[in-house]
């Protein structure tokens, strides 16, 4: 049994377990948190054996060889940068890190150690967005016109919404864009297989100021008899980004944290001069194929309908639900599988995000904040 840490036992820490128990050959043994009692009161909770009140402790955790980065985002680099000198394997929540230089220094640190490095960019896990980078691969789509499509929740709509995210210095200077726009330019560019070189961005923030509880928690709304405290914010609600890719294909995608009824729906289009596709995670298991002189099709997830390299990423016969937990163990799976094997796979053979797609997308982050406060077109620095 590989044996592995966790580090942060929040929303995401249990996802982690959850995913690594499905495995079958992964061990949680040991979780860290900011105090020996959280991380205590967490492990019983979730069946772990062992806690710790620090990093270091974690780390010196008799036969330990993963560790599970899954804090606050301001502390990403700092906690993967004392991993990777521990010599341990890192999966990494993201963002990588808080800065494109922070990302520059953990990838040069990563590939001087050796160690099997992930970041969890679940979304090109899925059963049907792996069968669009597949058609895309084999030509099936042709030569790539566009690109366009949004991430869209409703979780911060109102002005009493509020979360550690919100705070510049702990969530980073980009809420919406770095927190879901992340996930859906990595998505694109492993679909698309070229890389976004340029952006044109508009940032929006709906409430200059929220009211805050002191309960506020990531997907939750606090009680109205609690008291509240102003707080001004200077992260964006939403935001709209022109790209252009590698190849002169061009797009565009909105993000937002505030479109009532829209609780998670990352959704993308590419139009290529053979056909379009589409795919929508609020529905997961459908992949749109639009065509211009024969009728649209939908494919769902049945791996005996879909292409022979993908069609592994669908664990169950056609018409059984599969989700977000499905696509998250999928990249549990392949980062594991390198994890066995115990070094990197070269990069175009990588079958889960790495941290150079980490860095990659950082870069993008930051191109589009730049763009957005000198309102021109910025080349993204790799």
């Amino acid at each position: 049994m590989i044996q592995v840490g966790i580090v942060g036992t929040g929303f995401i820490g249990p996802a982690h377990i959850e995913a690594l128990r499905r495995l079958g050959f992964v061990e949680v043994v040991a979780l860290c948190d900011a105090s020996l009692a959280d991380a205590t009161q967490k492990a019983r909770a979730l069946g772990v054996p062992h806690a710790y009140g620090s990093v270091d402790e974690l780390l010196a955790h008799p036969g330990l060889q993963v560790v599970h980065n899954c804090t606050p985002n301001h502390l990403h680099a700092a906690i993967n940068r004392q991993i990777l000198r521990a010599g341990k394997h890192v999966f990494s929540e993201k963002p990588l890190c808080m800065t494109s230089d922070e990302a520059r220094e953990l990838v040069a640190l990563a590939e001087e150690v050796g160690v099997v490095h992930g970041v969890s960019f679940v979304y090109r896990q899925f059963a049907m967005v792996q069968q669009a980078a597949s058609m895309n691969r084999s030509g099936k789509v042709g030569r790539l016109f566009s690109v366009y499509g949004s991430y869209l929740q409703d979780w911060m709509q109102l002005e009493t919404d509020y979360n550690w995210r919100v705070d510049a210095a702990v969530g980073g200077a980009s809420r919406a864009v770095g927190d879901i726009g992340s996930h859906w330019c990595d998505t694109l560019q492993f679909v698309t297989g070229k890389r976004i070189t340029q952006v044109m961005a508009d940032l929006s923030i709906v409430w200059p100021t929220r009211k805050v509880s002191p309960s506020a928690a990531t997907f939750s709304s606090a009680s109205a008899s609690e008291a509240r405290e102003d707080r001004p914010v200077t992260t964006e609600d939403a935001a709209s980004v022109l790209i252009r890719f590698e190849d002169g294909s061009k797009g565009c995608f909105s993000v937002s944290q505030v479109s009532a009824g829209r609780k998670n729906r990352l959704s993308f289009e590419i139009n290529g001069s053979e056909c379009s596709l589409g795919w929508d995670q609020e529905i997961p298991q459908q992949l749109w194929i639009g065509h211009r002189q024969q009728p649209n099709q939908t494919l769902t997830d049945d791996p005996g309908l879909m292409s022979s390299d993908v069609a592994a990423s669908a664990h169950f016969p056609g018409g059984h639900i599969e989700g977000w937990p499905d696509a998250f163990k999928n990249m549990m799976l392949n980062f594991y599988s390198a994890v066995k094997v115990g070094k990197m796979p070269a990069r175009e053979e990588a079958k889960f995000a790495s941290f150079h797609d980490g860095a990659n997308v950082m870069f993008i982050i930051d191109a589009i904040l730049q763009s957005h406060a000198q309102q021109k077109w910025v080349t993204v620095e790799y």
